[in-house]
């Protein structure tokens, strides 16, 4: 609950600094309409386009159950067992150890693995991956994640349209009344998108702990999850999985971590975090 609750309000934070950022490069009421429709517009496109951008992004290929039988049984089986429809399977093409579900709701979700999360994985840490993806969907991270990842885009467009503006002399010489607040397109310029990213991120790292003790209850298998993690990361640090940074935060694995600057800039908690938690919540299930 306390996780869920912080995803909202980081939500509500990057919508409100999108609604803001309009109303300080404009002004007026005319700026918050503006920065509300915007909000708007991205969240709306969000719903219906994320699950096919990032599959698209990642190159992921639908496959037949005749073509991946093992996958299949083992996401059927976890399906029935989280009692949510089955998603759509896809393979993204390469070596690199990496995973992610898409999808705004259960009944529209998908879940792709890559070839070599397939070869280097033992059969229980990757029922522990899938189970974590599963998660994911069922408590809804995917659509959440594709708005996040969404608004934040829309804020780094607008401020940089706004420093295109300032370039060619388009937001100078209004005053407050009628046009922008200068204070403001100057904080758009420079700080929006780092906030945004912040936010951005800060949402897909409440929702990673919650998927992997999701991962845990389901699988009832914590310790395997963890090795999996451990393992993965490793792997990522040496061949990572490229796309647009904006679809990172769906990944099971992000390989940067660092102290509280590379921390703050990272999509995941660090890997010893999951890993700790993980085997805590192993002794609460041993002591259960």
């Amino acid at each position: 609950m306390g996780n869920q609750f912080k995803t909202l309000a980081l939500l509500a934070a990057l919508s409100g600094l999108l609604i803001a950022i309009s109303y300080w490069v404009i002004g007026g009421s005319g700026g918050l309409i503006i920065g509300i429709g915007l909000a708007a517009v991205t969240n709306l496109l969000s719903w219906y386009q994320s699950d096919k951008i990032a599959l698209a992004a990642y190159r992921a290929q639908p496959v037949s159950e005749s073509q991946a039988p093992e996958l299949y049984h083992m996401v059927r089986r976890l399906s029935q067992r989280a009692n949510i429809p089955m998603p759509g399977i896809y393979i993204v093409p390469g070596q690199t150890a990496n995973a992610f579900a898409t999808g705004r709701d259960p009944e529209h979700a998908a879940v792709a693995v890559t070839e070599g999360i397939l070869n280097i994985l033992p059969e229980d840490e990757l029922e522990g991956v899938i189970a974590h993806e599963l998660t994911h969907i069922i408590n809804r991270d995917t659509l959440t994640q594709a708005v996040a990842a969404t608004v934040a885009g829309a804020i780094s467009f607008l401020a940089q349209m706004v420093s295109y503006s300032l370039w060619f002399g388009g937001v100078g010489g209004r005053d407050n009344e009628r046009g922008g607040n200068p204070f403001g397109v100057l904080l758009t310029v420079l700080l929006a998108p780092i906030a945004a990213t912040i936010i951005q991120l800060a949402i897909s790292r409440t929702r990673e702990f919650s998927a992997d003790a999701g991962s845990a209850k389901l699988t009832g298998n914590p310790r395997a999850l963890a090795r999996a993690l451990q393992r993965l990361e490793a792997t990522a640090r040496q061949l990572p999985l490229n796309a647009n940074p904006a679809f990172e935060p769906l990944l099971i694995i992000n390989p940067i971590s660092g102290q509280f600057l590379g921390n703050l800039f990272s999509s995941h908690p660090s890997t010893e975090e999951r890993v700790q938690a993980l085997l805590q919540l192993e002794q609460q299930l041993v002591r259960g």
